[in-house]
């Protein structure tokens, strides 16, 4: 008992609030590759295709976007058809169901860099973890970006019987943050 006493004494302040093991990392990683992933978010997060999909959500898994959308390079669809000619920027429950859902920002594609279409748990991880590939986003601001963005919280709730991303928004900004604390462990890691 002495011995932890005194060992407690001289381990530098924050050792024993050391950081989640690598395998909790990458458990926390297994959650976020599982939102990633699903339709909900891969339909937006398509790439220089520029394509939104309505794929697996009550469609056929190929099913794109209807009215031949096509985002380019504005993510805004304004080489075709602007988002904002259906997608109304508004606050809404968006409970009827086929109709153009509703967030209170401007529609848009993510950026082409954050493509995440038939794309491995391994190359999203990495990509993710990477500011100059997600975005921009250091450390907890990925985390703060889940948490405040229109867009993903949508996708938890997107109402109208459309089919949501699994979990919440807060659980997976806790997710992120467990995967941060833990050196963001990919499994495509050596």
């Amino acid at each position: 008992m002495n011995r932890l006493v005194s060992l407690l004494f001289v381990l530098p302040a924050g050792v024993l609030a050391q950081e989640p093991p690598v395998a909790e990392g990458l458990a926390a990683w297994s959650r976020i590759y599982e939102v990633a992933s699903h339709p909900r978010c891969t339909n937006c997060h398509v790439g220089d295709s520029g394509r939104p999909a309505w794929a697996a959500l009550g469609y056929d898994p190929k099913w794109l976007h209807g009215m031949n959308v096509q985002a380019g390079d504005s993510r805004i669809g304004a080489e075709t058809v602007l988002c904002q000619t259906c997608h109304i920027t508004a606050a809404s429950d968006n409970a009827t169901p086929h109709a153009a859902p509703q967030i209170d920002d401007a529609w848009r594609l993510p950026p082409v860099a954050l493509d995440w279409r038939d794309k491995t748990s391994g190359e999203i991880c990495i990509q993710m973890r990477n500011p100059e590939t997600n975005n921009g986003f250091e450390g907890q601001e990925l985390a703060a970006h889940v948490r405040e963005s229109a867009f993903v919280n949508w996708g938890f709730e997107p109402g109208g019987n459309r089919v949501p991303a699994p979990g919440t928004a807060e659980e997976l900004a806790r997710d992120i943050e467990v995967w941060i604390a833990a050196g963001t462990p990919c499994t495509a890691d050596p």
